[in-house]
């Protein structure tokens, strides 16, 4: 009789364990990373941290702008998804890149970013300057600055009443020349700096002035990264 009863106790236990929250319900299982198809939760996971989303900025080039989209090509976000960009904070999210994403998830990102945040026409019908290009000449880029940019980030990039600086050691060393590049073509909108096309108010940036503009940042980055200011005079005392 007792051991009737405890076999009794013991069904009564494990039907009971299947009401509990942590039990797993057939159907219900918890996807692998790599069965993820879902754009919401593979670009949050991935991008949104650093580039934003619709609803608001982030630390870098904002992937949701129409403008950014139509300037650059699928191969290009997809290389750059998949392989990021050496030297910068930009990594690669491929497996082949030691990231976590499949193909088929990198083509679900670049698939999505386009049919969600894409805009025919929102160029215009002028031709942009080419998305990417070789830098031009520094002199003239120091022009081309004091012209289309100077009035936000101040005479000497360092800073003005409507934007920051441009010039940080810090800034330049972390960017590649592509992102200044990408960062004048396309601005920042959600922070009101505009595009090469400017404000309305003036003319719009040549390519020719994108390029030797971006010459101009490159020129000032320090040439050691890390140790933007200059050793301060030692006045005594042992070295520590």
């Amino acid at each position: 009789m007792r051991n009737v009863l405890a076999a009794v106790a013991m069904l009564g236990l494990a039907a009971g364990c299947d009401g509990l929250p942590s039990h797993t319900r057939h159907g219900d299982s918890v996807p692998r990373p790599s069965q993820i198809r879902d754009f919401a939760t593979l670009y949050g996971e991935s991008c949104a941290g650093c580039h934003g989303s619709e609803s608001g900025p982030g630390a870098a080039v904002a992937l949701a702008d129409p403008v950014y989209l139509a300037l650059v090509d699928d191969a290009t976000l997809r290389r750059v998804t998949a392989e990021g960009v050496p030297g910068t904070a930009m990594p690669g999210f491929a497996r082949s890149a030691g990231g976590s994403l499949t193909d088929e998830q990198i083509d679900i990102i670049v698939s999505g970013m386009r049919s969600r945040w894409a805009r025919t026409g929102v160029l215009g019908n002028g031709a942009p300057p080419p998305y990417g290009a070789p830098p031009g000449d520094p002199a003239r880029g120091a022009h081309a600055y004091g012209v289309h940019c100077a009035t936000c980030h101040g005479p000497a990039g360092t800073g003005g009443a409507h934007g920051g600086s441009v010039v940080d050691g810090s800034y330049l060393a972390l960017v590649s020349d592509q992102s200044l590049r990408t960062a004048i073509l396309v601005g920042r909108p959600a922070l009101g700096m505009p595009d090469w096309r400017g404000d309305g108010k003036g003319q719009a940036m040549t390519a020719q002035d994108v390029s030797d503009v971006v010459a101009w940042l490159i020129d000032q980055r320090p040439k050691f990264p890390g140790q933007p200011y200059p050793t301060a005079e030692r006045t005594g005392g042992a070295d520590r």
